[in-house]
């Protein structure tokens, strides 16, 4: 994630954005609409909803910028706000409850061994990901993932945050960020394990 401000120049921003400067807030919104907009978007997979939710986003930034602690980054936070808001519509629209993740995680029999033993893919995935199928077949995979493992991998993964970064933008410990991600991980490769096996 990339900073806007310097520490001392983002305090002084804050300050300016506390005090309700409406050119302090048209600065926010010009910088960081971009970024911003483009988490929404990965996580709803919708443009117009995820306008919505960054609409919305910003409406919560501009009623609650005063509890706002200085302690912490303000791109996290604006982030953490962001997320909710996506988490939000993701919830209002969804008609049935989330598939458990473990559907998707590899089976183990009772001395620890997979049952399925994981093998090395035929190309990296770098590799494949260069061709247009299996693009879509990995961003089919994890939108298939529950949101509080795919919310993460966004997050860590895609928008290449940090562990510590992903953990306080979703208000979690960075053992339980670590947790979800591995886990994320896991299923992901499983479900793409069968084209992986056989592509080259």
């Amino acid at each position: 994630m990339t900073a806007t401000f310097g520490d001392a120049s983002e305090a002084a921003f804050v300050t300016r954005l506390r005090a309700g400067e409406p050119d302090a807030f048209e600065q926010l919104v010009r910088n960081y609409t971009p970024p911003l907009l483009r988490v929404a978007r990965r996580l709803l997979g919708n443009d117009d909803e995820a306008r919505d939710a960054l609409q919305d986003a910003f409406i919560s930034v501009f009623r609650s910028i005063r509890n706002f602690e200085a302690g912490s980054r303000l791109s996290t936070w604006l982030h953490r706000v962001v997320v909710n808001a996506a988490l939000m519509k993701l919830r209002t629209r969804r008609r049935h409850p989330e598939e458990e993740i473990e559907k998707y995680l590899p089976l183990f029999q009772e001395d620890g061994h997979q049952i399925v033993p994981s093998v090395e893919w035929m190309e990296s995935a770098e590799t494949a990901l260069q061709r247009k199928e299996m693009r879509q077949l990995v961003r089919t995979a994890i939108d298939r993932l529950p949101d509080t493992y795919r919310t993460v991998l966004l997050l860590r993964d895609i928008e290449e945050m940090s562990t510590a970064e992903t953990a306080e933008i979703l208000g979690i410990s960075t053992t339980a960020a670590k947790l979800r991600l591995h886990r994320a991980r896991q299923a992901l490769r499983t479900q793409l394990d069968p084209q992986m096996r056989g592509s080259r």
